[in-house]
This record gives C-alpha cells, sequence and structure tokens, in this order.
C-alpha cells in the first residue's frame, strides 16, 4: 500500500510518497520523473512516515535540519539504489562531481550512468542528488529544476551569489 500527502515547501509544493518500509518518493510539482498519483494509493496525513517526513523538510528549509532521520524505501535497480546510498554520504553543504559519485558507489568510471541513476533519484532533498555537480563545478541537470537545485545549495552554503541567482 502506498500513502501521499502534500507539503508546501519554500520552492513549490512537493508530493511525498510512502509505503510501509518507509519513504518512496519525494518529488516537486512539474519535476522530471513526477509519479502520478494512483487510485490504489490513500492520502492520509496523519501516516508517522509522512509526517516525520514533513517535519524533517519543514527543519531543513527552516535551517535547522542537516541529517535526515525518516526511513528510506526508494525502489530502483541494484546500481541505482547503490549510486543512492553514496549519495546520502555526501554532507551538507558540500558537493561531489558525477565522477567522484561513481567511484564512491563502486564504479570508478561511470560517471554518466551514475549520472543517469542521479537523475532518477525518487527521493529529493533527503536523498540530496543536488549536491552533484558537473566536473568543472557547474550545476548540470536536476530532475526538479536548476533554479531549485541552486537554491538549495544556497540554503546549505549560505553562498550570497547563489541566494541572489536563486
Amino acid at each position: 500500500m502506498h500513502y501521499y500527502d502534500f507539503y508546501e515547501s519554500p520552492h513549490g509544493r512537493m508530493l511525498l510518497v510512502a509505503n510501509d518500509n518507509g519513504l518512496c518518493g519525494v518529488y516537486f510539482d512539474g519535476q522530471k520523473y513526477l509519479r502520478r498519483i494512483e487510485a490504489q494509493w490513500r492520502r492520509d496525513a496523519s501516516h508517522a512516515g509522512l509526517r516525520q517526513a514533513k517535519r524533517e523538510l519543514a527543519e531543513y528549509f527552516g535551517g535547522g535540519r542537516k541529517r535526515f532521520e525518516v526511513a528510506l524505501a526508494p525502489a530502483g535497480t541494484p546500481f541505482q539504489r547503490t549510486v543512492w546510498k553514496a549519495i546520502c554520504g555526501v554532507e551538507f553543504g558540500q558537493t561531489i562531481t558525477y565522477g567522484e559519485l561513481a567511484k564512491r558507489a563502486g564504479h570508478a568510471g561511470s560517471a554518466r550512468a551514475a549520472g543517469a541513476a542521479t537523475g532518477r533519484n525518487p527521493i529529493g532533498i533527503l536523498v540530496p542528488c543536488h549536491r552533484i555537480v558537473g566536473s568543472d563545478g557547474s550545476l548540470t541537470g536536476y530532475a526538479g529544476g536548476l533554479h531549485r537545485k541552486r537554491a538549495l545549495l544556497a540554503l546549505e552554503s549560505g553562498t550570497a551569489e547563489l541566494v541572489a541567482a536563486a
């Protein structure tokens, strides 16, 4: 069974999806690969995992949370899950390249494949794929939009240039 609810973030409405094992989706409205709500899903604002995710997201956007604790249950291929796990190891306020991500995931030389897996990350922000950048440090690709990637990195770094550009 899937449960869902919405969260109004400073950067737009988000769809939160959970199953019995944990949070399995966090999507900005209009983002690439946005899941559609299925008929058998149940909207449940009181679902414990969804409530916890909303509370932690509010703390994150408020500047008081650097690490998420809600249980995660992303569905993906073994390779994707390995990449997403490596993404979770990138600390708050830090960035790494797709090449470094591939290396940390145990697949050195597979930057493009790691980038594709990053793009399919179903749990944005909590699996912080916004912290992955191009080999030259550029803000390449983000399913939620580059304006949001810039804003999330600005929130985490406090960099005035990023905040102004967001």
